[in-house]
């Protein structure tokens, strides 16, 4: 099975909401995502609707025909929006409130009892859960142990060392993807894979089931159209 490439419109909304109106239109933008070839379409409401708001998560749910993938920290008006939306997958990332953007994993050992809890209910709606998470075994294994489906790669620091050394920044993540899947986690991965480093990270985790790529395939698109930037990542993952 390839990996699928699920394209985070986030930046589409950021965009919009600089004048408020509907230019550019999230749901039309995600329509035409899926037109070009990707596999899925992710979104990650914060609290503060910087971005997408919850309406648009309502509205793109009735007009995706690919994967929905809702991404954000399981406090109440997200699990509400998961029982409303029911999304093919819910993506739980620990971010407080405030933060720019996702740039930690689960401590799923610490976190143990809370997130049992959550998965428990997110699978009781039928909707695969995964989990933000870094390299460490011992998280990933404790993921397992709590019922998460898969996990998704944290991949900041692989994009950060990639152009130095891309042995070194690869070499945490083939170990990991190896833990997870002698696990049997689905793997997923995200946060700043771009058209320079996703060949060489697919290629080295042969068991990628998705990558989610939002902000430099937006920026790409800004130069290349999003037509062509959407089958220029799908090239990169052999698709």
């Amino acid at each position: 099975m390839g990996t699928k490439l699920s394209v985070n419109i986030n930046k589409i909304a950021t965009i919009r909401n600089a004048r408020g109106g509907n230019t550019p239109n999230v749901v039309q933008v995600a329509i035409d995502c899926e037109l070009f070839g990707a596999d899925g379409i992710t979104v990650h409401p914060r609290p503060d609707e910087r971005h997408i708001t919850h309406k648009d998560v309502i509205d793109l749910n009735d007009r995706i025909t690919t994967e929905f993938n809702i991404e954000g920290y399981p406090n109440e008006r997200f699990m509400e929006l998961l029982r409303s939306v029911r999304p093919a997958q819910a993506t739980l990332v620990p971010d407080p409130p405030d933060v720019l953007t996702s740039n930690a994993g689960w401590d799923t050992v610490k976190e143990a009892e809370f997130l049992r809890g959550i998965i428990s209910e997110i699978k009781s709606m039928g909707i695969r859960t995964s989990l933000f998470i870094e390299t460490d075994a011992a998280m990933i294994q404790k993921a397992a142990e709590l019922g998460a489906d898969r996990i998704e790669f944290y991949t900041g620091p692989y994009a950060d060392l990639f152009e130095t050394d891309k042995e070194k920044a690869i070499a945490p993540y083939r170990e990991a993807a190896k833990v997870a899947h002698e696990c049997n986690l689905g793997i997923n991965a995200g946060h700043d894979l771009n058209l320079k480093n996703l060949r060489f990270f697919k290629a080295n985790l042969p068991h990628l089931a998705e990558v989610s790529i939002g902000h430099a395939l937006i920026s790409d698109a800004l130069y290349l159209g999003l037509e062509n930037a959407v089958m220029m990542y799908k090239r990169e993952l052999g698709s």
